[in-house]
C-alpha cells in the first residue's frame, strides 16, 4: 500500500514539540530578530574595558551571558522549524537568518578571548572569589588552557567572522539530502529520509533490497557534489587548527575538552581487536533468516516477526526500565514525553532525517525524531530521553554561566538509558517465556550495536584517515571515499556479509550530521562504552551506582568528560569499557547462537 505523509499543517498537535515555549509566534522571532544586532553590537563597548577590575568584567559577563541565551533561544526555534520541514522556504529563510546574526555574535565578542587572556592570572583568580563572578571559574579555567592558541583580537575577529560562511557547505548537504533527492520506492511505497530504516528491515527481502539500493543509488548520483563538499569541510577545519596553531585538526577538537587524542585510537585499536565477535554475529544472522549470503541489507531483518510499538507503549516501557534511578527522575521522563511536547515525533513530507535533542536555551528539552513504530523508534526514543533527561539535571543544577556537558558526555547518558531500558524489557521477555520478544529485543540491541558500536567506529577511523589526507597535502575525490569506506566496512564485515563496493561505499555521504561535526562519530562508541560499565555497576552496588550516575548527570559540564566519569566509576583512558561492552555484545550473540541450534 502506497504511503503518502501529510504535510506538516496537518500533523496532530500532540505529535510536535512545544516551540511556542521558545516564541509563541514567528512574529515573537521576527522581533526579536531586530532587537538582537543591536544588543549584540552593545557589547562591543566593553572592548579595551575587560581588565578595569571585577566590576567592569562581572557587568560584561552578565550581559554578555544575557545576549548569549537569548541567541540561543532565536537559533534553536529557527533551526527546529527548518528541521520539522525542509520544503518550508520562511523556515528556511529564518534558519539562515538566525546563522548570520550569529557569525555576527562571534565576530563582535572576538575581542574578550585575547582581551582576557592578556590579564594577569592570579589577578583574575583573585577576582572569581567574588560571587558575582564565582561561576564563572570553570570558563576561565578551559579559557587558560587555550592560551597558545588564541590569536590577537584582530585574527580572532576574522575567525569569528569566517564560521558564517565556513558553514556554508554543511547548509548545503543536508538541503541536498532532504529536499533535493530522490529515493524512488521499494514495494509500492516511496523511500524518504523518515521511513528508509523501516524498509531496510522489512521482512520481504526484495523491499529491503531495493530500499537499500535506492537509497543509495540517490547518493551516488551526486557523489562528486558530496565528496566536494565533505572535502571542503574537512580542508575549512584543517584551516582553523593551524590558524590557531594547533599540531592537527583531531587536536584542535579535543584539546578544549581535555580528550587525548588516544582515547580515539585506543578505541579504534580496540574495536579493530574485537572485529571477530562481529564476524560471529553475521554468520549466526546468516543461519536464522536462512541465506546463502548476507547482504548489507540483510542486517537488519526482523529475526522474528515484528512487534508494533505505539509511542504511548513506549513510554511506559521507558518509564518503567528508567525505575532504578529514582520517582523524581521518572517523573520528569514522563511528564517530558506526554503532556510538555519535549517530542516532536510526527511523520511528514519535508521532514529531515535522523534524530537529536536540543537544549533549547533552558526553556525546556526537546526531541526530534519521526515515529515509524518499530522498536527502532522506541530505542531512538530511548535514546533521545537519555540527553534531555541529562540536561534537565545539570541545568537545574548550575546557571547558564556555567559550560554546558560535552559531546563526549552526552553521548554516556542517552546510550546508558536504551541500556537500562533494554536490560529491564529482556528480563520481562524472560519471566513471561516470550522467546520472540527476547528475540526482538536482542536484535534492537545488536541494531543499536551495529549503528553505534560499528558504523560509528567506521565512520571514525574513516574520518581520521581523511584528515591525514588532507593534513598531508593529499586529495579526497569521490572514489578515494568511496574505496576508503568499502575497505573499513569490508574489515568489519569479513566473511560474513558480501559487500556491494559502490553502494557500500557511500555510506559516508548519508551521515552528515556527523562528519561535518568533525570527529564527533568516535564519541557514540565512547559514550555506549562508558554507558555498559556504568550499567553494571548496578548489579553490584544498586544505591550507590545510582548516586554516582546522577551525579554524572548532574555534573553537567562543570568537569570535563574524562573527570566526570572517572568520578563515576569508568577509566575511559583504558580499553576496559571497550573490552567490557564488547563482552555484552558476545553475551547477545552467544544466546543467538544457543536459539539457532534448537
Amino acid at each position: 500500500m502506497t504511503t503518502t505523509l501529510p504535510r506538516r499543517a496537518d500533523v496532530p498537535r500532540e505529535q510536535t514539540w512545544d516551540i511556542e515555549a521558545l516564541f509563541p509566534t514567528p512574529q515573537d522571532w521576527e522581533a526579536e530578530a531586530e532587537a538582537l544586532p543591536g544588543l549584540i553590537d552593545a557589547l562591543s563597548r566593553y572592548a579595551g574595558q575587560l581588565g578595569g577590575g571585577p566590576d567592569a568584567l562581572a557587568a560584561y559577563l552578565r550581559e554578555e551571558g544575557e545576549v548569549e541565551l537569548r541567541l540561543t533561544r532565536f537559533l534553536s526555534y529557527a533551526s527546529m522549524g527548518a528541521s520539522v520541514d525542509g520544503r518550508d522556504a520562511v523556515a528556511a529563510a529564518r534558519r539562515d537568518r538566525a546563522n548570520g546574526i550569529t557569525a555576527r555574535y562571534a565576530s563582535v565578542t572576538a575581542f574578550a578571548r585575547p582581551e582576557l587572556l592578556a590579564l594577569d592570572e592570579a589577578t583574575v583568580r583573585e577576582w572569581l572569589t567574588r560571587p558575582d563572578l564565582a561561576d564563572y571559574r570553570i570558563r576561565f579555567e578551559r579559557l587558560w588552557r587555550t592560551r597558545e592558541h588564541v590569536r590577537s583580537a584582530e585574527v580572532e575577529e576574522l575567525l569569528g567572522a569566517v564560521q558564517a560562511p565556513f558553514a556554508s557547505e554543511r547548509g548545503i548537504h543536508p538541503t541536498l539530502a532532504n529536499m533535493d533527492l530522490r529515493f524512488g520506492t521499494a514495494g509500492d511505497e516511496p523511500v524518504t529520509q523518515g521511513n528508509v530504516d523501516r524498509l531496510t528491515s522489512d521482512p520481504d527481502r526484495e523491499v529491503r533490497r531495493q530500499a537499500w539500493e535506492n537509497y543509495a543509488d540517490a547518493h551516488l548520483a551526486v557523489r562528486h557534489a558530496q565528496a566536494a563538499m565533505y572535502a571542503t569541510n574537512v580542508r575549512q577545519n584543517v584551516f582553523l587548527a593551524r590558524a590557531r596553531r594547533y599540531e592537527g585538526a583531531i587536536t584542535a577538537t579535543l584539546a578544549p575538552d581535555r580528550i587525548p587524542p588516544e582515547v580515539v585510537t585506543t578505541l579504534l585499536d580496540t574495536y579493530r581487536a574485537h572485529t571477530p565477535t562481529w564476524h560471529r554475529y553475521w554468520n549466526v544472522r546468516k543461519r536464522w533468516l536462512g541465506l546463502p549470503e548476507l547482504r548489507e541489507y540483510d542486517v537488519k531483518a526482523a529475526l522474528v516477526p515484528p512487534r508494533e510499538v505505539t509511542y504511548e507503549q513506549a513510554v511506559e516501557w521507558i518509564a518503567r526500565g528508567m525505575a532504578p534511578l529514582g520517582e523524581e527522575y521518572v517523573n520528569d521522563l514522563r511528564a517530558g514525553l506526554t503532556e510538555g511536547r519535549w517530542v516532536d515525533y510526527a511523520a511528514n513530507d519535508g521532514k529531515r532525517q535522523g534524530a537529536y535533542s536540543a537544549g533549547a536555551g533552558r526553556v525546556k528539552p526537546y526531541i526530534f525524531m519521526t515515529w515509524n513504530g518499530t522498536l527502532g523508534s522506541y530505542s531512538t526514543l530511548a535514546h533521545e530521553i537519555g540527553h534531555s533527561m541529562h540536561s534537565l539535571l545539570s541545568q537545574r543544577e548550575h546557571p547558564f554561566s556555567v559550560p554546558r556537558y560535552t559531546l563526549f558526555h552526552a553521548e554516556v547518558a542517552s546510550n546508558f538509558n536504551q541500556a537500562m531500558v533494554r536490560q529491564s524489557l529482556l528480563q520481562q521477555a524472560r519471566e513471561a517465556g516470550d522467546t520472540d520478544f527476547e528475540v526482538a529485543i536482542i536484535e534492537e540491541a545488536l541494531s543499536n550495536f551495529h549503528r553505534y558500536f560499528f558504523i560509528m567506529p567506521t565512520l571514525a577511523a574513516f574520518e581520521l584517515e581523511c584528515y591525514r589526507r588532507i593534513e598531508a597535502g593529499g586529495t579526497l575525490s569521490a572514489p578515494d571515499l568511496i574505496d576508503l569506506t568499502a575497505d573499513l566496512l569490508s574489515q568489519g564485515y569479513g566473511d560474513g556479509v558480501k559487500v556491494d563496493r559502490e553502494r557500500s561505499g557511500i555510506l559516508w555521504a548519508q551521515f552528515s550530521t556527523h562528519l561535518y561535526a568533525n570527529f564527533y562519530a568516535y564519541q557514540y562508541a565512547t559514550g555506549i562504552s562508558a554507558a555498559h560499565q556504568l550499567l553494571a555497576g548496578f548489579a553490584v552496588d544498586p544505591e550507590g551506582a545510582r548516586e554516582r550516575y546522577l551525579a554524572f548527570l548532574r555534573s553537567g559540564g562543570s568537569l570535563d568528560p574524562i573527570d566526570a566519569l572517572r568520578e563515576a566509576g569508568v577509566d575511559m583512558l583504558s580499553p576496559e569499557p571497550v573490552e567490557a561492552t564488547f563482552r555484552t555484545l558476545a553475551g547477545y550473540v552467544e544466546r543467538l547462537e544457543e536459539l539457532a541450534g534448537k
